[in-house]
């Protein structure tokens, strides 16, 4: 499922982000959004939706929301 159908509050683990842009793949790497690593969605918002990763807060738009596959 995409971070966009995620549940709030639950934690996740990302399982992959389906982006072919180098530059944007190491913007959400410098972040702590990579495989294996675990996210918890706080809020979904009209625009997208606040996340939790590493214990800091981001809030990222609907489009990347849709290219984060979480289990």
């Amino acid at each position: 499922m995409t971070l966009r159908q995620a549940e709030e509050g639950r934690e996740y683990i990302i399982q992959q982000i389906n982006t072919d842009d180098d530059e944007l793949n190491s913007f959400l790497f410098s972040l702590g959004c990579y495989a294996g690593e675990t996210i918890t969605v706080i809020a979904h918002r009209k625009g997208g939706c606040t996340v939790s990763i590493k214990d800091a807060r981001y809030n990222i738009d609907k489009q990347l929301a849709e290219t984060i596959i979480v289990y």
